[in-house]
Parts: C-alpha cells; sequence; structure tokens
C-alpha cells in the first residue's frame, strides 16, 4: 500500500514541478514563412529608411497577423516594424510538434542580433508567449551596449504556469502534459484562419486550434528560468495585463513589477469587458488596439535616444 502512495506521489510531483526535464538539443531552425498556410499568417515587414526599429514577437500557437494594426501605425509613427514568423508556427500544425522553446528563442536571438546591427535606435515588443520571450531577450541583452534594446513592451507575459505558491493556476491540465507528451504531441491540432465565434477582433485570430502538448510544454518548462532572471531586465519596461485575462492570470502582472530592476518601469492595467474573448491579445481588440498602441509608441518615443 505504501508503495503504492510513493509511486502516485512521485508521479504527481514529475508531473507537476517538471523537475528534471530539459529540451532535448536540437539543430538551428529558420521560420518556414514560403509555406504559410495563409497570407494572414506570413511575417509583417513594414520598411521605410527610418533609424527606428520596433521587433514585434507574436504568441504561442499564434502568427504575425495579430499584430496587423498595431505595426501599420507603428510605422506611420516612424518605425520600421518587423513581426517575423517563429519555426514550426503559420504552416502545419505538426510543424510545430517536435520543435523546442530553445529552437524559437534561438530563431528570435538571431532575428534581433541582425536587426540591432542595422539600426539606430531599437525596441521589442511581445503578447503572451512573446511576452516572455521579450522579457528574455532583454535578459540577455539589456547589459550589452550594442545590442541592448532602448525599451521593451511586455503584454500579458507569464513568468509563472501554475503555482501553489503565487496563488497562480493557468491550466490545470499540464499537470498531466508531461505523460501525455511522451505519446501524443497534440491533440485536435487544427489550422485556425478565422474565428467566426470571436468578437472585436477575435473574429480575426490566425493560429493554430487545438492542445499542443510537447511544444506547450516545452514553453512552459521555459518560464522558471524566465523568472529566475527577471533581475537582469534592466531596460525601460512598459508593462500590460488586462485584469480579466482568462488565458494567463493577471498576477504575473506583480512578479514582472517586483522582480524585474528596469531603469524605467511604467505599468498599465487595463480593465475590458467581457466581449466573447479572453481580454488576452489586446492589440487585436478593436476597442483598445487604437489608445493602447499610441501609449507604446509614447513610452517608445520616451526612450528613443
Amino acid at each position: 500500500m505504501w508503495i503504492i502512495i510513493i509511486v502516485v506521489v512521485l508521479f504527481i510531483l514529475w508531473n507537476a514541478t517538471l523537475i528534471g526535464y530539459r529540451d532535448v538539443p536540437k539543430e538551428q531552425l529558420e521560420s518556414n514563412e514560403h509555406n504559410a498556410f495563409s497570407e494572414n499568417a506570413k511575417p509583417i515587414i513594414h520598411k521605410g529608411g527610418n533609424v527606428r526599429c520596433v521587433l514585434m514577437v507574436h504568441g504561442f500557437p499564434s502568427t504575425p497577423s495579430m499584430y496587423s494594426y498595431s505595426a501599420k501605425r507603428i510605422h506611420e509613427a516612424g518605425f520600421d516594424v518587423y513581426v517575423p514568423l517563429l519555426p514550426g508556427f503559420g504552416t502545419d500544425p505538426k510543424d510545430l510538434e517536435d520543435t523546442t522553446f530553445m529552437q524559437w528563442f534561438d530563431y528570435l536571438c538571431r532575428y534581433y542580433e541582425n536587426l540591432r546591427n542595422e539600426y539606430k535606435t531599437m525596441h521589442i515588443i511581445g503578447t503572451s508567449m512573446g511576452g516572455a520571450m521579450t522579457l528574455k531577450l532583454a535578459e540577455r541583452y539589456c547589459s550589452s551596449p550594442s545590442l541592448a534594446p532602448n525599451s521593451i513592451v511586455s503584454i500579458a507575459a507569464p513568468v509563472v504556469y501554475n503555482s501553489i505558491k503565487d496563488g497562480i493556476f493557468t491550466d490545470l491540465r499540464q499537470y498531466a502534459a508531461r505523460t501525455i507528451a511522451l505519446f501524443i504531441p497534440s491533440i485536435g491540432a487544427r489550422i485556425v484562419d478565422g474565428n467566426q465565434k470571436g468578437s472585436d477582433g477575435g473574429e480575426d485570430w490566425v493560429g493554430y486550434g487545438g492542445l499542443m502538448v510537447r511544444p506547450g510544454l516545452s514553453f512552459i518548462a521555459s518560464l522558471p528560468g524566465i523568472r529566475k532572471n527577471l533581475k537582469h531586465v534592466a531596460c525601460p519596461l512598459f508593462a500590460i495585463h488586462d485584469r480579466g485575462d482568462t488565458t494567463i492570470p493577471f498576477k504575473n502582472l506583480s512578479i514582472i513589477q517586483k522582480e524585474t530592476r528596469s531603469s524605467d518601469l511604467v505599468s498599465l492595467e487595463t480593465a475590458m469587458e467581457s466581449d466573447g474573448h479572453s481580454r488576452h491579445a489586446l492589440l487585436s481588440y478593436y476597442s483598445i488596439q487604437q489608445s493602447l498602441t499610441d501609449r507604446i509608441v509614447a513610452f517608445m518615443e520616451e526612450h528613443d535616444e
């Protein structure tokens, strides 16, 4: 009896804590944008010979389309704008199934470094997983005289997934994901090119539907490391989160506020009405994208020296 109890407890801990989990080192990946499942899934690039640049990072399992409005508006404000399609995303769900967070992040680092060497000033904006990646980029580059971004903007960024200590529970299914991922890379994976049930811009969502179990687990496993290194985020930071976000718990914002060491930390807590969407991908919602983009542009311009 005690042996059974011990085995069950160890099994639960193995799943819940992800102890011993490591991404298997894999080859570098490139974006497969030429195989994008629709024009809506392709990278967004607005260039106009500007000396100022903005890199925008999409979420999981989304595509650059979430920034269609804001990318154009930011370009009109005098910035060159780049929204890359991360490897494995926006093509076929099977392309994502055996990729890892570190492969996506490695691609993003190479993309960022190439851009940073071309522009006088550089800013990064990321939403959800893209927000977590933005923080991780800041952790890596803020201390570099030649590669540091002028500012970063995190929107609905997770740094904790499930934590009893922090009172954050994003999705309890994560406690079974490690076991499921041993046998099944995804459940019900499909292409979504617009969501008829969405509203306020949510109907324009483009990405993968279903549960991307194996790559999702890789992303979740990266969060403790990102949180541990928040103290290295010294760049100016504009952190945004909606109080009613049903995808990534709002409590993540307070952790970012307390644990980063930004030279200029500005926070914005939005409070959207529930309108048939998750109040998560804020720059995609018609009702808030204009005012939010204006505030982001103003913040970046304050740090454009």
